[in-house]
């Protein structure tokens, strides 16, 4: 089945105000109305609002990169899926390596922000991937396996709504990168384990992006695996001259 290709640019803890803003113009210029790949983009939760103003006209996705797992309450300084909705959010982040093991977020506690961020009708991209002593364990398979438990809360009506980011820990932010092979083989077990948590046809619909040192010179590679249908972009998102390229990898 034919999935559209989705490059998403996950700005992290980088930028002004002014540099978000001219960042967000370029990319919406280079996207416009362009109907054969997905494209978002994950500022931090200051620049929503610039980011939102400044893709006016095209149809990039305005994400966030994370969400607490409650409606609201006295939870200081966390930010909720309503809230971010109420911003124009369309798609969270949740998961992502540097929320499991920089902050510590445990597997519960995604399980509640996957829940919370479909109620409040937001898309979900969950993260998922292993680290270099797992996988030189052995344990890639085994890690996948448990990160993406957290789709048992998604309801069938909501799968429309949700996407998967592989990205192995250790080629995070390292200029190392997953060969295209080592790649396809993640994702077609990632895929494997959402058919045997929501089916057979969730599985083959569900976009699977591959996130890891992700650039243009590598994208295009990456892109052609069969179970690869997009990129979760770090670094290389931060300028239109890096991220540009890697947008004209993503075709049918």
């Amino acid at each position: 089945m034919a999935r559209t290709p989705y490059i998403a640019g996950n700005w992290k803890m980088h930028l002004t105000k002014r540099k978000a803003s001219a960042l967000a113009r370029d990319v919406a210029s280079q996207q416009g109305q362009a109907s054969h790949r997905k494209v978002a983009v994950f500022p931090t939760f200051v620049h929503l609002d610039h980011v939102r103003r400044n893709l006016k006209g095209s149809n990039v996705i305005l994400g966030a990169q994370n969400c607490f797992g409650k409606k609201e309450g006295a939870f200081t300084g966390e930010i909720s899926p309503y809230m971010l909705r109420d911003m124009g959010v369309k798609v969270v982040l949740i998961g992502h390596s540097e929320r499991r093991h920089v902050f510590g977020e445990s597997e519960a506690m995604l399980f509640d922000k996957v829940k919370i961020a479909l109620r409040a009708k937001l898309d979900v991209m969950l993260c998922v991937g292993e680290t270099l002593e797992e996988r030189e364990g052995g344990q890639t398979f085994k890690v996948l396996a448990r990160q993406l438990k957290a789709l048992k809360v998604v309801k069938p009506t909501q799968i429309d709504r949700v996407s998967v980011a592989y990205e192995p820990v250790w080629a995070i932010g390292t200029g190392k990168t997953a060969t295209p092979t080592m790649a396809q083989e993640a994702h077609a077990e990632c895929r494997r384990q959402i058919a045997g948590i929501l089916g057979e046809q969730a599985a083959a619909t569900i976009p699977i992006l591959y996130g890891g040192s992700v650039k243009a010179a590598n994208a295009a590679d990456l892109l052609a695996q069969t179970d690869v249908d997009g990129a979760l972009v770090g670094g290389a998102s931060l300028s239109i001259d890096d991220f540009g390229p890697i947008l004209d990898a993503a075709q049918h």
